[in-house]
């Protein structure tokens, strides 16, 4: 802090001091060695017992986090196999219906509609309803889309059993596509590893 009494008047501590007979303070310096010691970073070793307790440390899995995980990922398979086997029955009932002659022609005609090549219960959008809903089970991941495949796999052997026998061949060909389209999105992860690995250096990285 500026002393501005003193620039503009030296004497005045001086006056003061005679008048009051207080004596002048006596300056005290530090040593410069002790002034420069205070400036300067000082070295600290490290507690080797620390380290030590550090270097020893030992992680361990949380088990109860494991189980939940485990449980949620067996819960998404059950719901996607239950899923497949409601889907592919009320495929092969709706197509059962477009050659039933036995329904009203108004029924005949609705369900030939549904499982035509655009239909809702068609091949084309049964097959990406399934792969869609078991994509929207894992976050979309495609490292877990084997995964899904095997419990769709599991799925319509269960339609299969409960129908009572084979499919009819809508159901086949739906599975044919749904075939399809898992691999395609397991090769999506594939090709995105592949890009990742392959990506060129760029100046930052060199450097």
């Amino acid at each position: 802090m500026i002393d501005l009494i003193s620039r503009v008047n030296p004497n005045y501590q001086k006056s003061i001091d005679a008048v009051s007979g207080a004596k002048p303070a006596e300056k005290t310096e530090k040593p410069a060695d002790e002034a420069v010691k205070e400036n300067v970073d000082t070295y600290v070793p490290e507690d080797k017992n620390k380290v030590e307790e550090d270097a020893g440390t030992t992680y361990k899995p949380n088990a109860a986090l494991v189980k939940a995980m485990k449980d949620e990922q067996a819960a998404n398979q059950q719901k996607f196999i239950d899923m497949m086997k409601s889907m592919l029955n009320k495929q092969g009932k709706v197509f059962g219906e477009s050659t039933d002659y036995t329904v009203s022609a108004e029924v005949q005609a609705a369900a030939k509609e549904a499982i035509s090549e655009d239909g809702y219960w068609g091949v084309k959008q049964t097959s990406e309803r399934m792969v869609n809903f078991g994509k929207a089970l894992v976050g979309g991941d495609p490292a877990r889309a084997g995964e899904m495949r095997d419990a769709f796999i599991k799925g319509y052997e269960a339609a299969t059993k409960a129908w009572g026998g084979a499919l009819p061949s809508i159901a086949k060909e739906t599975y044919d596509a749904s075939m399809k389209l898992f691999d395609e999105w397991e090769n999506e992860g594939k090709k995105n590893d592949e890009s990742v690995e392959e990506a060129p250096e760029t100046e930052g990285s060199k450097e």
